[in-house]
């Protein structure tokens, strides 16, 4: 969560399901739990960066309410590559 009054009602979220528990609604739920914890405290964004290769978590977050704001180019660097990270939020209406 921010700590000072200008970003105070912002969040940065990082997530990881284990390939052995993706499509058991486990990510689903927690996106439940999360819109719940986010209004209790105020927070109407949430944010988060997934690699642009990985399609199972983009599907689930775009599922769940987040939308694509930009690219981060060559942000990472994995297996001899660099990759691009997607930059997502998601809104929150209290």
């Amino acid at each position: 969560m921010g700590a000072v009054r200008r970003n105070k009602h912002s969040a940065y979220i990082v997530v990881g399901i284990r390939e052995k528990y993706q499509n058991d609604g486990i990510g689903t739920k927690f996106f439940e739990k999360l819109n719940e914890w986010a209004k209790q405290r105020k927070i109407i964004r949430l944010e988060l960066t997934v690699l642009c290769i990985n399609k199972v978590a983009t599907h689930l977050y775009r599922k769940n309410g987040f939308e694509i704001e930009g690219i981060k180019r060559k942000s990472m660097y994995v297996d001899g590559k660099y990759i691009d990270e997607y930059l997502m939020a998601k809104i929150i209406n209290l």
